[in-house]
């Protein structure tokens, strides 16, 4: 086996947001998260924070809150004041840039739910019927502060998982 020893998957994913507390009201009245808990602030007259985040010397990390969104990693999301810092956050094409996928049972209730809430979508879904993700319908849509997320669901399966040992995700049955 290669990789890292004792591997068992991602526990979570961190990322930063201009406002935690938009974010929080986002994740956990829109997308149904629950906030864990929180730490902070942190702020090092040392090099520890630009050594062990990587991060600008004079960087405070205002907070941190922990969310658990039912099944996969956790989220940390965190706020920061730092100097020089970027307020706006990366395009899929940007290198950092990334999108959060959350997956659903019954895609179209979650579709109407967030249109219901004022989310907005990015174009209309896809649905692909060829390839290796045949099966699946996605729709990108972005939180208030711009963040790019996405509806993502296959509840009979990816077409890959037909001819593959390998499967990704493994959808509630009914």
């Amino acid at each position: 086996m290669t990789g890292l020893p004792g591997l068992r998957g991602v526990e979570h994913i961190g990322f930063t947001v201009p406002d935690l507390d938009e974010a929080t009201r986002f994740f956990v009245d829109i997308i149904g998260c629950e906030h864990v808990y929180s730490l902070g602030p942190f702020q090092s007259d040392d090099d520890w924070l630009p050594v062990h985040l990587h991060v600008p010397a004079g960087t405070v990390m205002r907070e941190l809150r922990f969310f658990r969104c039912r099944n996969g990693p956790n989220f940390e999301i965190f706020e920061y004041e730092a100097p020089g810092q970027h307020r706006s956050p990366p395009l899929n094409s940007d290198v950092g840039g990334h999108h959060l996928a959350f997956y659903v049972d019954d895609f179209d209730a979650a579709l109407a739910y967030l249109r219901r809430h004022g989310v907005r979508l990015m174009g209309t879904p896809t649905c692909r019927t060829s390839g290796p993700s045949g099966g699946q319908t996605w729709i990108y849509f972005l939180t208030p502060w711009g963040m790019q997320l996405e509806l993502v669901s296959f509840p009979q399966g990816k077409l890959y998982e037909k001819t593959s040992d390998t499967i990704l995700w493994q959808p509630a049955t009914s």
